[in-house]
C-alpha cells in the first residue's frame, strides 16, 4: 500500500475490564467499559447516548499478528463438520484489516466511561468508533444464513 491509499484511524477509546484473554462463547456474561480518550473527547461527546439500549462498536483486533491474517477459505473454528468458507463469509478474528464489529447492550454512561455488556472485545482493545444501534439500520427483509453459522453462534452470546 502506498501513502496515497493509506487509511489512518486513531482509536477513540479503549476497552477496560471484561475478559483479559480472547476465547469464544458466553460473551453476554461479560461486562466491561469503553473509556473515551480524554485528550480528544469530553463528556459532551456522549450526550444523549444513554437514551439508546444498544451500541455498535468498531474495534481493532490488536492481538492478532499480521502474519496470522487469513485470506483463503478455511473451516470456521477448524470444525471438520463445517464447510470451508472464505474470510469474507465468516466473522473470524484473523481478518485482513483486523477489525471487529460488535453489538452490545449499553448499561450506563458515566463521564467518559460507557458501561456495556456483551461486547466481544478484551481488556485493552482499541475502540475505533461507537454508534448507537438504531432498528432502522438493521437488515431489511428476510435474513438467510447457513446452518453451520447458527451452530457456531449458539453459545456465542
Amino acid at each position: 500500500m502506498n501513502d496515497a491509499t493509506a487509511i489512518v484511524v486513531e482509536p477513540v477509546g479503549t476497552v477496560v475490564g471484561g475478559r483479559a484473554e480472547a476465547f469464544d462463547d458466553d460473551w453476554n456474561t461479560e461486562q466491561a467499559l469503553i473509556r473515551l480518550d480524554g485528550t480528544s473527547f469530553g463528556p459532551d461527546s456522549l450526550t444523549g447516548l444513554e437514551t439508546f439500549s444498544h451500541l455498535e462498536v468498531v474495534y481493532q483486533l490488536h492481538l492478532v499478528p499480521p502474519s496470522s491474517v487469513h485470506t483463503a477459505a478455511r473451516r470456521p473454528r477448524g470444525n471438520p463438520d463445517w464447510p470451508e468458507v472464505g474470510i469474507f463469509a465468516q466473522r473470524g478474528k484473523n481478518r485482513p484489516n483486523r477489525l471487529g464489529v460488535s453489538r452490545c447492550r449499553l448499561l450506563a454512561v458515566d463521564g467518559l466511561d460507557i458501561h456495556v455488556r456483551g461486547l466481544d472485545a478484551i481488556d485493552g482493545t482499541p475502540v475505533l468508533d461507537i454508534k448507537p444501534y438504531m432498528t432502522e439500520f438493521g437488515p431489511q427483509g428476510e435474513i438467510v444464513q447457513p446452518q453451520w453459522s447458527t451452530e457456531l453462534m449458539r453459545a456465542y452470546y
